[in-house]
């Protein structure tokens, strides 16, 4: 590797560096952001603007932490510059591609862990290389790891999500055992003293603790610190319980907002003094490599024993790249869909769930059940019943569309931050890269559980999205090492071949994802349609629920044209297409059916003279999606497993049959988004004429079947696929009839 190569790896570096900011930020998002949104404690502007300055902040401490990447994980002392740039580039190629996929499903992943393992992947790469290379060499692979700080790095990160579960369950137990979820009274009580030692506690890990690693403090105004720790930690209890106490009784201010901001701007400031070095660390170490051996005799040579020692980061450094952080927090669309999956495994109320239970999601769901009925069954009856009330929630905004109704309270949302902002604040002392995505995602996992927020019709769904998660963050550290092992090989033996090779890949995986991530949002705004904005006036909320019908049948009308088509034509790819849709027509459902319960909660408290029948949408709607779904894997699955295609004159059948289906479809759906019946016996006719023509051609396929011209593959697939057209139809047809008595029309469908 020649020096003008080293210029353009330590460019490309650092433009690399900017990326990685980007994507990490994008993916860390949901470490600071997610209590604060959950609990919808002030604006989003401001929510915003808080985690920005405390990002900013942060981003001054992190000089400690920077070493890191230079000397933590591997030796710098037994590789050359070429060597070391070679390790970095292949790192932050595979840090970009790793987090901005994972960033694209919206799973949050830990950028600490990321980096380690690619660290050591890299490293163990060029490690073998060398020694390979060298037949009379006396190293040994681990003589070139620091496999003592790297074993201490994962340990602490292991160690943490257990620890951050449980701690944050306890404080949770604890805070919610004094305030209740009807907290407003007992906040005006002690709710100061409360906040005081919440604010102590968060600005001693990051005053006291983080302080050696603040680029902008010189050592004796560290030492004055640490020597006077006591006193200020007394002051800011003092005056902070003070201030928060005069702030309830003659402003009436809600503490607890107050309490949620300042976390939020502590735990944005711990993730930024932490994790900074995941983003900056490695193109920084290179730099410090190129300068220190463009100073010497033989720059391609000298081994890095320079990066051993301590290396001052410079301020200015530190702050530029917190202003890319921040400018790509207010502008990243993926940053948003990574909060959205914390937010909703820990929400209070029921709701859409992202994901579906597993058998073991449902065995630990099952052990825990059991473990907590034996511990209440050995629990004096007294302390079952003081504990139950002080820890039922109390519903609030029942009125408010879940858009606009918190996913949890105040108070959770204070504990998650400032448990969370003390144990990464304390790790970042230490000088552990820990991860601050680990701690953040189980603190607020414990948190919820204490809540109760995983009841029985959710438990399953949440420890299922739990483990999809921690699945990932074992996945990342196998990724992160295999794939940057693989890099480091590819760009040391092909040189300047194998880093266009590369950036063309990483350039390709980028937009690959993002136009994954497009179709994801479309998705998701199709979806949001079906939300109830109010429901607060019964026939305001019934009328709005055919609306959503009418976009649903809308939906499956098209879906069943393409189907058939394909289906016809053999057209592997389009039904494939349309099956992954099943699962999008199956949640438009669920939440369609969610909003019919809120709806029927009405009854009682406005009109009573609406017909009950309102309920059977429920049993249609699960009929209708069920032959879909069917209708489309039967279909996808006949032309995947290469079976025959139908005979034409089947073709020909089904056409006829699909013609007419379609009409009833669309007449319902012009029925539900104009309000007003076309033709309510129109309707009637075509469904009678469907079933006419269905069993004739029942008969025709009879015939067919003894003369052996269907195959019984063939049969099974035209018997099913009719039989399903004519129950959907019968569904769409009492759905009409539920939509005439609901507007008090005087047509029956029979």
């Amino acid at each position: 590797m020649g020096l003008q190569l080293c210029y353009i790896i330590v460019g490309m570096l650092i433009l690399f560096a900017i990326f990685d900011l980007m994507v990490g930020v994008t993916n860390d998002a949901v470490n600071f952001l997610n209590s604060s949104i959950g609990s919808k404690a002030a604006p989003f502007f401001i929510i915003m603007t808080v985690a920005s300055l405390g990002i900013l902040a942060g981003v001054t401490f992190s000089g400690g932490m920077m070493e890191v990447a230079r000397k933590g994980i591997f030796h710098p002392q037994f590789f050359s510059m070429p060597e070391l740039l070679t390790i970095f580039l292949a790192v932050m190629i595979t840090d970009i591609l790793l987090l901005d996929l994972f960033n694209t499903h919206g799973l949050p992943t830990s950028t600490t862990v990321s980096i380690v393992f690619e660290l050591l992947g890299a490293a163990v790469a060029l490690a073998m290389i060398k020694i390979m290379a060298a037949s009379d060499s006396t190293m040994a692979l681990w003589d070139y790891i620091n496999t003592a700080k790297a074993m201490a790095i994962v340990g602490g990160i292991l160690l943490s999500i257990v620890l951050a579960f449980f701690a944050g369950a306890l404080m949770q137990f604890l805070s919610r055992m004094i305030f209740t979820f009807d907290y407003q009274e007992r906040l005006k009580k002690y709710g100061a003293l409360w906040g005081g030692m919440a604010l102590t506690a968060i600005t001693f890990f990051i005053l006291v603790k983080g302080s050696k690693g603040a680029t902008f403090m010189d050592a004796g105004t560290i030492a004055w610190i640490k020597t006077n720790s006591f006193v200020i930690m007394a002051g800011i209890f003092i005056v902070s319980a003070m201030i928060l106490q005069i702030l309830i009784s003659l402003f009436k201010v809600n503490i607890l907002k107050l309490i949620v901001l300042v976390g939020t701007f502590a735990l944005a400031m711990a993730f930024a003094a932490n994790d900074l070095v995941n983003f900056i660390g490695v193109p920084l170490a290179g730099l410090n490599a190129f300068q220190n051996a463009i100073a010497s005799a033989d720059p391609l040579n000298i081994t890095m024993t320079a990066l051993s020692k301590k290396v001052h980061s410079q301020t200015y450094i530190m702050l530029v790249a917190g202003l890319i952080m921040v400018v790509t927090l207010w502008l990243s669309k993926k940053a948003r869909t990574v909060t959205e999956t914390e937010i909703s495994l820990g929400q209070q109320d029921e709701g859409t769930e992202k994901f579906e239970s597993i058998w073991l999601s449902r065995k630990i769901v099952n052990m825990f059940d059991f473990l907590f009925n034996t511990v209440t069954n050995l629990t004096p009856k007294t302390i079952r019943e003081t504990i139950s009330q002080r820890l039922t929630p109390v519903m609030e905004s029942r009125g408010a569309s879940q858009a606009e109704r918190p996913s949890f309270d105040l108070v959770r949302a204070s504990v998650n931050l400032m448990v969370a902002s003390m144990v990464v604040s304390f790790a970042t002392s230490l000088k552990l890269p820990l991860s601050t995505t680990y701690v953040t995602f189980m603190v607020a996992m414990g948190t919820s559980f204490s809540d109760q927020a995983w009841g029985r019709e959710s438990a399953v769904y949440r420890v299922t999205g739990v483990l999809t998660v921690i699945g990932g963050w074992f996945m990342t550290a196998f990724i992160a090492f295999v794939v940057s092992f693989i890099f480091a090989n590819i760009l040391f033996y092909l040189k300047v071949p194998g880093f266009f090779i590369l950036f063309a890949f990483a350039g390709y995986m980028i937009w690959k994802n993002h136009q994954k991530h497009k179709s994801q949002e479309k998705d998701k705004e199709e979806m949001s349609i079906y939300n109830l904005h109010k429901v607060e006036h019964f026939k305001e909320s019934i009328s709005e629920t055919f609306d959503h019908l009418a976009f649903l049948l809308k939906g499956i009308r098209e879906s069943f044209d393409i189907s058939f088509d394909a289906l016809f034509q053999g057209d592997l790819y389009k039904l494939r297409e349309e099956r992954m849709h099943v699962k999008h027509f199956q949640n438009s459902t669920n939440i369609i059916i969610a909003n019919v319960f809120k709806v029927l909660r009405l009854l009682s408290k406005e009109d009573q003279e609406v017909s009950y029948n309102f309920y059977q949408i429920i049993r249609r709607l699960q009929k209708l999606t069920d032959g879909h779904r069917d209708t489309v894997i039967r279909a996808s699955m006949h032309v995947s497993n290469r079976h025959k295609g139908l005979l034409d004159v089947q073709k020909s059948e089904l056409k006829e049959i699909k013609k007419v289906f379609l009409n009833i479809f669309s007449l319902v759906e012009t029925a539900f988004r104009d309000k007003e019946i076309v033709d309510c016996q129109e309707a009637v006719e075509q469904f009678h004429y469907l079933r006419e023509l269905v069993d004739d051609f029942n008969e025709n396929q009879i015939e067919r079947i003894r003369d052996d011209s269907s195959k019984t593959r063939l049969s099974i697939l035209f018997y099913a696929i009719s039989g399903n057209c004519v129950m959907m139809a019968k569904q769409n047809v009492k759905l009409l009839d539920i939509f005439n008595e609901s507007f008090k029309l005087n047509q029956k469908c029979s």
